[in-house]
């Protein structure tokens, strides 16, 4: 059998991605596919973790645009990734994976407050990890958790698995046919172009640990496991190209 290219990733999964086509709330046939995918590379001995943003139930930035104050809204949003990350964790559980919810806002009766070390030791013990509630502060995304716990954990990649997109495009491909797919950027281009990738803030933390990030979509099953393989799928951003 093939030896994985990468021991210990951090997956990043958006809201909206929990919602299929549904557009809202969590739809249990996405979540168990997810969670069919994750044990698929669990059971390889891969170091899972996990970020999963709330854009299905909330998202601050409409808050704030309804004239709520940002830092409430965010708040709530950062809420709403606590309520995947648990639905996450149970079907994980269903499956026979041993899982912890790690909080960034303590709520001890639901879940492990975020601890470094603590969240290292799971891994190695080769736990499931799902860090909810993004980094405990307003004013920053999930893209941004991610990008800061993999550099705290020593992630060897962020997988960005999309469920309305198969890699990064020079424009929206729904709606410009001319659009191209990149096999290969650097963080600088997405930087400079303004690519849709994720915000400049986890850009630039990438950038600045040399964290590569591969974006593919999970829709095909199988996807998470051929990324953590090494195989060409989705587009790789790295820190020079």
């Amino acid at each position: 059998m093939d030896t994985p290219k990468y021991k210990r990733v951090v997956l990043k999964l958006s809201g909206e991605a929990l919602a299929g086509d549904e557009g809202f709330g969590i739809n249990p046939a996405v979540i168990k596919s997810i969670a069919e995918q994750v044990k698929e590379v669990a059971e390889l001995d891969v170091e899972v973790a996990v970020v999963v943003g709330g854009g299905n139930i909330w998202r601050g930035k409409i808050g704030s645009e309804m004239g709520m104050d940002r830092a409430t809204a965010d708040y709530m949003g950062m809420l709403a990734t606590v309520m995947n990350s648990l639905a996450l964790q149970d079907s994980l559980e269903h499956l026979g994976i041993e899982t912890r919810v790690q909080t960034s806002i303590d709520m001890l009766q639901v879940a492990e407050p975020y601890i470094r070390r603590r969240a290292i030791r799971h891994l190695e013990k080769k736990r499931v990890v799902i860090f909810a509630a993004g980094t405990g502060n307003p004013y920053f995304s999930t893209d941004t958790t991610a990008a800061l716990r993999a550099a705290e954990i020593e992630a060897d990649v962020i997988l960005m698995a999309k469920n309305n997109v198969d890699g990064v495009y020079s424009a929206d491909p729904k709606t410009h046919k001319d659009a191209v797919k990149y096999d290969r950027l650097s963080y600088l281009d997405v930087l400079k172009e303004g690519l849709a990738v994720m915000d400049s803030t986890a850009s630039s933390l990438c950038m600045d640990n040399d964290i590569p990030l591969i974006v593919f979509s999970f829709t095909e099953k199988g996807n998470i496991k051929r990324a953590v393989m090494g195989k060409q799928i989705g587009t790789i951003v790295r820190g020079k190209e």
